[in-house]
């Protein structure tokens, strides 16, 4: 019996959630994200097959998509639709008794080991399909990264596998960055360096690698491009390591004084939603117009990283009164929360109009 890692990828997700709620989109051009009007900023968070072949894709603004396609059908992001559905799917993952790493939604690692993976993955799919009436892409593996890249192999609905040994073979003379975890910057400065296929990048020296991407990027680069990656499927539940909230301005914010003000409002959103977790660090991410998007951090002070009712970190309590009010401790959080907001704010150069705010709670008991 050997050992492999499968990657489940539901396919088109939202749009096929939508899809079966609502069975006259079927077979039409669909876009799911923001609240669904393509007059509004927003991105898409995802496109049906049949908008993807206007080169919609997720991502990309949702007025770009409506010039793209003017016929497709946009519809607002409904998480609770998709919590429910991914529930299911995660739980007949589980029940094989495997070890399952859920990514996200619509994704997981699977832990296997079979004779034939391939007929395992297959009846994986049939069970997902007949739970949820949704269809799935399964990738094959000797681990994660080659799970995760053999599944757009085998969109939509099939079953792909990719080993070490068949590794140049599919992806040899492939651009690096068809490989999971290179991206386009990284993508440019390879070719910089005369490396613009995986192969090359595969017998690049990990030394000069080190000298242009630092001395942990570089020798990974080379690891990549030789299909190396981790084996191990952690069934661990996914712990965030932060919660923030974001606003995006249909008009750019030209008034820094508005912006503090929208800064505190997030700050206090945060505060509410951080109240089982201690707190270290709040950030705070600007997006000035166009596009330019920068971020500041203000670290909280010791004796004040825990919410109301979490021990302290410190052993120190909050900056508040011995028996406060109802409600009062509460209050107190939120004011340490939207101040740590302000010092961070208070590092951004004003004067210029911006689109999004952005204000993240960083937690101090993070898993290492």
């Amino acid at each position: 019996m050997t050992s492999w890692v499968l990657h489940l990828d539901m396919d088109q997700f939202l749009a096929a959630v939508e899809q079966q709620r609502k069975p006259e989109l079927r077979g039409k051009p669909i876009v799911v994200g923001g609240d669904g009007d393509p007059n509004k900023r927003g991105v898409v968070s995802t496109a049906s097959y049949e908008a993807r072949e206007f080169g919609v894709h997720s991502g990309l603004p949702l007025r770009t998509a409506a010039k793209r396609c003017p016929d497709c059908v946009f519809l607002p992001v409904d998480a609770d639709a998709y919590n429910e559905v991914s529930a299911v799917v995660m739980d007949v993952l589980r029940e094989t008794g495997c070890p399952v790493e859920v990514l996200g939604w619509d994704e997981a690692f699977i832990g296997v080991t079979s004779d034939d993976p391939e007929g395992f993955a297959r009846g994986l799919a049939a069970d997902v399909k007949e739970a949820t009436g949704l269809d799935c892409s399964v990738g094959i593996g000797d681990n994660k990264l080659q799970a995760k890249i053999a599944t757009g192999y085998g969109k939509p609905a099939g079953v792909y596998r990719l080993t070490t040994q068949t590794w140049f073979q599919v992806l040899g003379d492939q651009p690096p960055d068809a490989i999971w975890g290179i991206g386009a910057k990284t993508l440019a400065k390879l070719a910089t360096l005369g490396i613009t296929t995986v192969r090359q990048l595969a017998a690049a020296d990990m030394d000069r690698l080190a000298k242009e991407f630092g001395p942990t990027t570089g020798p990974w680069l080379v690891l990549l491009g030789n299909g190396r990656g981790e084996k191990d499927v952690d069934s661990t539940p996914y712990v965030p390591r932060s919660h923030g909230r974001e606003v995006t301005f249909q008009r750019n914010l030209a008034d820094w004084a508005q912006v503090g003000t929208e800064i505190a409002r997030l700050a206090r959103q945060v505060a509410g939603e951080v109240t089982d977790r201690p707190v270290a660090r709040v950030v705070v991410k600007v997006r000035y117009a166009p596009f330019d998007t920068i971020t500041h951090g203000a670290p909280l002070a010791p004796g004040t990283q825990s919410p109301p009712g979490i021990p302290q970190l410190y052993g120190e309590p909050l900056p508040l009164d011995d028996s406060p009010a109802p409600g009062d401790a509460d209050a107190a959080w939120a004011t340490v929360i939207e101040q740590a907001a302000e010092v961070a704010l208070a590092k951004f150069t004003p004067g210029r109009p911006v689109r999004l705010l952005g204000v993240r709670a960083e937690f101090a008991d993070n898993p290492e």
